[in-house]
């Protein structure tokens, strides 16, 4: 379906190009009809001819009886395009018969929309929401358009806040952890940040936590390894960290670090 400022734009190139070929017709919506031209008044400067001449000259040389009610001008040169209402109904009835309601496929290229990508282990807010309704807004508007679209929402960060939030419902219970946590996620990251450290390789975090924050450098009472947003192992440090190490070495033997000997130093 072609839409209907493309069939006015074809009818008036052709009926410029009687008088100055290649004219651009200057086709626009406007507030005292519902299309105007405004290509007669460049012609007419470039032709050394009167713009209202020039427009009379494009009118009638145009063929507008099926789709034009009005047609004037005014000003120095504008058309002015009233378009029949038989002609709106007929466009109206041919979107509604159509699938995509005459709208064409404009694009095939693979575009990538990043959602809201929250960090799951703090607080969400309104600006993920908005974020997230914006960016399913513009994968429906480019999908409807034709581009193959790649949807991503990173979750992150399942390290040292995750681990925190872990520390502080095993410090309080779950009961009192989700008064505490209703109230913002900065009331557990300040009561455990001290004493958790962590550490991060090959996409895996390792937590050392102490409950004597001032400690946590050197004796630590427990570890607990996350691995894919889940916790693969928690228990003594020597008991995770040897799992921990051996794991790292498995995965990439050439960078092999011991985080921490079985004294916890």
């Amino acid at each position: 379906m072609t839409d209907t400022k493309s069939i006015l734009e074809e009818r008036l190139t052709a009926a410029y190009a009687t008088i100055s070929p290649g004219a651009d017709p200057v086709l626009r919506g406007s507030d005292r009809a519902d299309y105007q031209s405004n290509g007669a008044l460049s012609v007419a400067k470039a032709l050394g001819r009167p713009p209202r001449e020039v427009a009379q000259a494009v009118l009638d040389a145009a063929a507008l009886d099926d789709l034009v009610e009005v047609a004037e001008i005014a000003g120095p040169g504008f058309i002015n395009l009233t378009l029949k209402t038989s002609f709106i109904e007929g466009q109206v009835e041919r979107a509604a018969s159509d699938a995509r309601l005459g709208v064409p496929v404009t694009t095939t290229a693979r575009v990538v929309v990043d959602y809201s990508s929250p960090n799951v282990a703090k607080e969400m807010h309104a600006g993920h929401l908005r974020s997230t309704v914006i960016g399913d807004a513009l994968v429906r508007i480019l999908t409807f358009a034709g581009a193959d679209v790649v949807r991503e929402n990173h979750l992150g960060d399942w390290g040292t806040p995750f681990g925190m939030l872990i520390e502080h419902l095993i410090d309080v219970g779950e009961t009192q952890g989700v008064e505490a946590l209703s109230v913002g996620d900065n009331y557990f990251q300040h009561k455990s940040f001290d004493r958790i450290r962590a550490y991060n390789k090959l996409g895996t975090t390792l937590l050392i936590v102490s409950h004597d924050k001032g400690a946590v450098q050197g004796i630590c009472d427990r570890a607990i390894l996350l691995s894919g947003g889940a916790i693969a192992m928690q228990g003594s440090p020597e008991t995770v960290m040897d799992y921990y190490n051996a794991m790292i070495a498995e995965r990439d033997p050439a960078n092999v670090q011991q985080v921490l000997g079985h004294d916890g130093n």
